[in-house]
């Protein structure tokens, strides 16, 4: 949910493109499963460590460590935090 969240928003302010059933569609047909935000997951990412302050972020960090999961991505800075990543 935090990425999709953080699409929406980018598309407000026209760093992105996509219509909103094409994204939804794409995520169906690739067998993703959305993450709920929980009330667990927002206290977690507010007691991560300053490593980072980009608030998506911290919350994908947040519920790949609450939930036993691994984070794709490019940004090195997230290796600060003790979760497992894989480089996109």
């Amino acid at each position: 949910m935090a990425s999709i969240w953080e699409a929406a928003i980018k598309r407000a302010v026209g760093k992105l493109r996509f219509e909103t059933m094409t994204l939804l569609d794409a995520l169906s047909r690739g067998g993703i499963r959305v993450l709920p935000i929980t009330a667990e997951h927002a206290l977690a990412a507010g007691d991560l460590p300053r490593h980072h302050d980009d608030p998506f972020d911290r919350m994908l960090v947040a519920q790949a460590v609450a939930e036993g999961l691994t984070l794709i991505t490019r940004d090195s800075r997230l290796r600060s935090y003790e979760v497992a990543i894989v480089e996109a």
